[in-house]
């Protein structure tokens, strides 16, 4: 599945971000790979299969990403960057709501109404976010990650009502969890709260699906690729539930 033109895909330092930014440059995309740690952005393009441009990018701010897309014609579109903070609801602070919020569906709107435009004249783009499962349920101590989520697969589906008919679309991938640094994090956060290892919290996630394992970061970067692709018209304002067929939507 080879195709050309521009892709930008945010948070592209490391996780699932790296694999999606490593498939779509040995897709034949000129790849742009964004987020806010420059020495992970390095990485990501020095293992890269094919050259990979790099842009320090905060998705929460609209100056940045205005500034960022000014004058880029933007095929393909990838909503990656994400934080994943946990807590109960009682201790979950203002700050780390908002800031959730802002990362996970502010970041989404304002990166989406910057290519839109382009897209829609051109009569060709797409436009991917990666969500979760948590977009569609909700889970103990992911209250700001949940609503987040659900803010942006929300946001995602009325922006493919608006382009319906066009050759613009918006989809969403929506994994369980993956096998990625931002998993890590949380692993270890649970564990510091909870007293657990983090194997056994690990093998608790694991077996949250049919899988029985964690999922692969390239595994979300093959089905954001097929969204992603001139083969994909058909499909608008879905999410694709990445879990093994324990939620079926």
């Amino acid at each position: 599945m080879t195709t050309s033109g521009l892709c930008v895909v945010t948070g592209g330092s490391r996780g699932i971000g790296r694999a999606i930014v490593h498939r779509m440059a040995a897709d034949g995309y000129r790849v742009i790979a964004t987020g806010r740690d420059e020495a992970a952005l390095a990485e990501t393009a020095s293992t890269a299969p094919a050259p990979v441009e790099t842009a320090t990018l905060d998705v929460t701010d609209p100056v940045q990403v205005e500034e960022f897309f000014a004058g880029k014609e933007v095929t393909v579109l990838v909503n990656n960057a994400g934080i994943a903070p946990s807590a109960p609801v009682h201790r979950l602070t203002l700050e780390e709501w908002e800031h959730t919020m802002s990362v996970n569906a502010t970041g989404p709107f304002l990166c989406t109404k910057a290519v839109l435009p382009g897209m829609r004249e051109r009569d060709y783009g797409r436009i991917v976010t990666v969500a979760s499962i948590a977009s569609h349920v909700g889970s103990r101590y992911t209250a700001a990650y949940t609503a987040s989520k659900h803010a942006a697969l929300g946001f995602i589906r009325a922006v493919a009502a608006e382009v319906a008919g066009t050759g613009v679309t918006a989809n969403a991938v929506c994994p369980a969890y993956v096998d990625s640094p931002m998993t890590d994090a949380s692993v270890a956060r649970m564990a510091e709260k909870t007293g657990r290892s983090p194997e056994d919290i690990r093998r608790t996630l694991a077996d949250f699906t049919p899988l029985g394992r964690l999922l692969q970061p390239e595994e979300i970067a093959n089905a954001v690729a097929f969204l992603a692709s001139p083969e994909s018209a058909a499909i608008n304002g879905h999410s694709i539930v990445l879990d093994g067929g324990g939620l079926q939507r």
